[in-house]
């Protein structure tokens, strides 16, 4: 399966196109910068895993891409406790990196049944 037809894959794309977006004003360029590589970080990992030979190698960038989820749902909450992020949108992204990375969870499960794994 291309990683453009999994639905975390498009879920965690939109997620980053959203925070860009939302973002774009933001003039603490250190924070604005570590919340969009984070947020960057899910889709873009998916992706390369999914284009490694190896189910390890695949394991290893669906892992990083979860990482990149607890990563950015932390830089969110912060956003928001500092005024950077409106509390909505950012419980929003909160709640959507959560999702994705109980997604990534199953993903992962699956691939460490996989024989080829091992």
């Amino acid at each position: 399966m291309r990683h453009e037809q999994m639905e975390v894959w498009q879920r965690s794309k939109r997620l980053s196109v959203d925070v860009y977006r939302e973002l774009r004003g933001l003039r603490d360029f250190g924070f604005k910068d570590q919340i969009t590589r984070s947020a960057l970080s899910i889709p873009s990992n998916i992706a390369e895993g999914f284009e490694r030979f190896t189910e390890r190698e695949k394991f290893r960038f669906v892992s990083i891409a979860k990482g990149s989820c607890g990563e950015f749902a932390t830089q969110a909450l912060i956003g928001i406790e500092v005024g950077y992020i409106p509390d909505e949108i950012g419980q929003q992204w909160r709640s959507e990196a959560m999702a994705l990375s109980r997604m990534l969870g199953s993903l992962l499960k699956s691939l460490s049944n996989s024989s080829r794994l091992s």
